[in-house]
Order: structure tokens, then C-alpha cells, then sequence
């Protein structure tokens, strides 16, 4: 486990010629940058909506988190300065940093960590992370100490308090923080042109104003691939994360740009509404995952960028188990679990795809490879907004395609009402074990039989772990190498 109990912080100014003309000056100081997005966020609350895309633009920018996730995954102090946990891995006392304030001037105490922890565990809370937040009782000490008694062992509590869903949010203003985002890092919003654009400029507020080199910026939302290459070929776009990976050897054989190529802890998957028959009956969803080369889903989503994957889990996460064998492709044995679950071919179903390159080109692929087996697939494609509502939030589905971006949300499958429709009493009993599991061998072996439970299940076909492609102006630096949560740390970048 993780357990810095303090960061050091050093920066160096190099010295200006005394003859440097000021038009010079001026173009080495750059400070805006524009960075493009495939997807609009539906609001800027990271509590209150599921979609990634809030905290590509919201994490560590606008709000701030006790902890920091960097990009090797590590963990260090952001509003906690520095932290103890006691032997029995369960108390976690927080030592807060001194003279924070958020953007509308109310200051950064316990009390603030304490009400946006209770509210993210409270009876109203829509945080997707509710559950850890449930279990998690918040003690004020004094303004600069607060305390954390978990009611579970988990070794990845420090890593959730660095994600979107534990943002600190300031008592009288987290109510609008959808449209009115308040926070305590260093940028706020300026502007947001729907369906365009979301403009952020430097928090007067912010503690440390000499150490952002990024005074503004602006998110464009491009979802079409063609469109994302024009932007930035012609240079509307200094950087482009998650861009269409079909962009790649383009923008590698020109020097004007760099290109980034991340590792990931996403999963990208075919959901099936449980539901819905005859997605209700495991033959079924055995049969659609038999059915699918998840070799030829990566090369026509991704252009070959990813690891196939057997189960909700990924190489390099801790437990892994290889599982792509339970559930190999084999179209004969797709035919035969068709017919014993009784299903009369050709059988119809909608997938609905969201706007996103890789499951646009995705859902090509499986509809032509299900086909071979006699399910007639549907397609119908939607914008991101749609999605949420009418998939993620209504159920109003049969197939989709999505990449899960969190590193830890195994727990998904044990929501009632979550959009798959999974329920498996089995698998909850197994989950609250895995979440009460003292040694790291008993953990990582639990592990494993959810992996394989869910492999043998399949809630979801599991396709495979994505690399994510990032292009930039080649003068950029800061950008993350990997990835393990969605994020644009403003604050990293600067230009050469």
C-alpha cells in the first residue's frame, strides 16, 4: 500500500538575455493551449454523472482530491499533505493543506472534506462510487485533520480518493456544480459553448499562481475521426488524447508533431442487457462471445492497439488472470448454444453505438462476424447525451459497445440497477469477501474467481484492454505517458 507522508516541490527559472527582444519574449511565454475531446460532457459535476468525459476536463483542473493519481499509477498528496494509516489498515488520518480556499472564496477545511464525503455516501448521492463512500466514516479533528474509518479493508483507498468521484466540493455551491463548477484547483470555468467548446482560465483563488505555464484553455469536442485529423493537421488543435488511432502513422512521419501511446486500465466491452430475453439466458450471451475474434474487433476499433482481454479485468492490475481461454472464438460452438437455448435464427437485435470512433467501427465488426451464427444486428448510432439517458440510464438496449475506464469498479456488477441488468447473488457473496480479504494472497486469489465467474457468466462479451493515442504539437511537454484514469492535467503542461 501506498503511504507518502509527504511530496517535495522544485522548480528553476532559467535567466533571460538582458538583449532579448520582447516579440520573443512574448512567443516563448506561450501560455494557452487548445486540446480537442471525442466526447461533450453531459455536466461538470464528477459526483453526479457516470461519463468519463466530466473528468477529462474537471479532475485536478477545476476540483482537487485529498490525493493525486499520477501517471504510473502512484499516489501522492494533492489537499493532504500527508496521511497515517493504522495497523489494522482500516483508519486513515489526514493532515490537510493550510491556506487553500475554493473559487468562491470560502475556505478549504475538514468540515468541506467531511460534507463531501457524507454526501457522496448519503441516501441522495448518484456518485458511482457510492458504496465506498457508504462505508467510510468521516471524524473532524481540528480544520487541518480529519479522519477516515473505513468499514472494509481496501488497499486502493488511496488511489479512489485521487479519482473524479472524491472531489472535495465546497457546502454552498455543490448543489449547481453541473453548470457552475466550484472547486479548489487552479482553473475555473470561463466559458462553455454547447456543443462546441468549454473554455477554462487560470482561479485567481489558486494557492500556487506562478507555478501554472498554462493561463487558459480550451476543450473542442470532435467526434468524427475525419475531422479530428483536419483539426489537427491544420493546426485549430495543439493536442488531441484518445484520438481515432487510425491517425497514427500520419502524424508520425510528420515532424511538426509527437506522438503518445498509453497504456490503460479500460476495459472495452459488448454490453448486453441481462434483462432482455434472449440476452437473459447465459447460453445466449456464451454463444454472441463464442461467436466474436476479439483479434479482429481490435484491429477494426482500434488499429491493432490492445490486448485481448477473457474477463472485467486487465493485464498489469493486481490478481490478473488470463481468461480469454474460457470463452475462445469458435463459431460452431456459438451455433450449438444457440440451438440449446432454443433460439430460432435469424434473430434480431439493436446495437447502439455511441458516437465514439472505436465503437462506431467496432460494431462493423461484430454485426459481421454475429451474422455468421444468425443474429441480425441492428445498428443504431446516437450521440453521447443519448447514450447516457437512453442506455446508461433507461436500459433501453439490446448490444452496445463502451469502454469502462476506472481501474477499480469490479464492484459494478454487484449494483441491482446498474444498465447490464446482471445479478448473481453468488458473485456479490464472492465480492464482499474479496473487499474483506486481509492478506494480499487471499485477495488476489479471490481475484481470480471473480474473474473467472464473470468469464463464465458474461454479463458482457469482454473484447479487450485499449491503448489510448494521444497527437500533439511536437513543443508540448507534460502530456501523461499512460493512463490510468481520464484526466488533462493542465497543470503539467507548458511549452517548450
Amino acid at each position: 500500500m501506498l503511504n507518502r507522508r509527504s511530496v517535495l516541490a522544485s522548480g528553476a527559472v532559467a535567466a533571460v538575455p538582458l538583449m532579448t527582444p520582447l516579440s520573443a519574449l512574448a512567443q516563448a511565454r506561450k501560455d494557452s493551449v487548445t486540446l480537442a475531446l471525442v466526447l461533450e460532457p453531459p455536466g461538470l459535476d464528477p459526483t453526479a454523472g457516470a461519463a468519463s468525459s466530466i473528468a477529462e476536463i474537471t479532475l485536478y483542473n477545476i476540483y482537487e482530491t485529498l490525493t493525486k493519481i499520477n501517471t504510473d499509477g502512484s499516489v501522492s498528496p494533492l489537499l493532504a499533505e500527508s496521511w497515517d494509516v493504522s495497523p489494522d489498515l482500516k483508519t486513515y488520518t489526514f493532515k490537510l493543506r493550510k491556506n487553500v480556499k475554493f473559487q468562491n472564496g470560502e475556505p478549504f477545511n475538514a468540515n468541506a472534506v467531511k460534507f463531501s464525503f457524507d454526501r457522496a455516501g448519503g441516501d441522495k448521492s448518484t456518485n458511482k462510487d457510492k458504496r465506498t463512500f457508504a462505508g467510510l466514516s468521516t471524524k473532524v479533528i481540528d480544520d487541518t485533520t480529519v479522519v477516515l474509518i473505513n468499514s472494509e479493508i481496501d488497499p486502493d483507498l488511496l488511489f479512489v480518493l485521487g479519482q473524479a468521484t472524491s472531489i472535495i466540493v465546497e457546502p454552498k455551491s455543490a448543489a449547481t456544480n453541473a453548470t457552475k463548477p466550484v472547486g479548489t484547483g487552479p482553473y475555473k470555468l470561463d466559458a462553455w459553448a454547447r456543443g462546441s467548446s468549454i473554455t477554462l482560465g487560470a482561479a485567481p483563488t489558486f494557492r500556487q499562481p506562478s507555478a501554472l505555464k498554462i493561463k487558459r484553455a480550451t476543450f473542442r469536442f470532435i467526434p468524427d475521426p475525419a475531422a479530428q485529423v483536419a483539426a489537427m493537421l491544420a493546426g485549430d488543435v495543439d493536442a488531441f488524447p484518445r484520438i481515432t488511432p487510425r491517425s497514427v502513422a500520419q502524424f508520425k512521419s510528420n515532424p511538426r508533431f509527437q506522438v503518445v501511446i498509453s497504456g490503460s486500465r479500460a476495459k472495452t466491452i459488448l454490453a448486453m442487457n441481462n434483462a432482455r430475453k434472449p440476452l437473459d439466458d447465459v447460453r445466449v450471451r456464451r454463444a454472441i462471445a463464442a461467436a466474436i475474434d476479439r483479434k479482429a474487433v481490435i484491429q477494426g476499433a482500434a488499429d491493432g492497439l490492445g490486448a485481448p482481454i477473457g474477463s472485467y479485468y486487465v493485464p498489469g492490475a493486481f490478481g490478473y488472470i488470463d481468461t480469454t481461454g474460457i470463452n475462445p472464438y469458435d463459431v460452431e460452438k456459438a451455433r450449438k448454444l444457440l440451438a440449446e437455448a432454443g433460439v430460432k435464427t435469424p434473430l434480431q437485435l439493436t446495437m447502439t453505438l455511441p458516437p465514439t470512433p472505436y465503437a462506431r467501427q467496432g460494431g462493423e465488426v461484430i454485426t459481421s462476424e454475429l451474422a455468421k451464427i444468425g443474429i441480425v444486428v441492428k445498428t443504431q448510432n446516437v450521440e453521447w447525451a443519448q447514450w447516457l439517458s437512453g442506455t446508461y440510464t433507461n436500459k433501453n438496449y439490446d448490444l452496445s459497445i463502451v469502454s469502462h475506464v476506472e481501474p477499480f469498479d469490479l464492484n459494478n456488477h454487484t449494483k441491482p440497477d446498474y444498465y447490464w441488468g446482471y445479478k448473481s447473488e453468488k458473485f456479490n457473496a464472492l465480492y464482499e469477501k474479496i473487499q474483506t480479504a486481509e492478506r494480499p494472497a487471499d485477495r488476489a486469489r479471490l481475484l481470480g474467481d471473480a474473474q473467472r465467474m464473470l468469464a463464465e457468466d458474461v454479463p458482457s462479451v469482454y473484447l479487450y484492454q485499449p491503448q489510448w493515442v494521444t497527437v500533439a504539437s511536437k513543443n508540448l511537454r507534460g502530456l501523461w505517458k499512460d493512463m490510468p484514469v481520464f484526466v488533462n492535467d493542465l497543470s503539467a503542461l507548458s511549452w517548450a
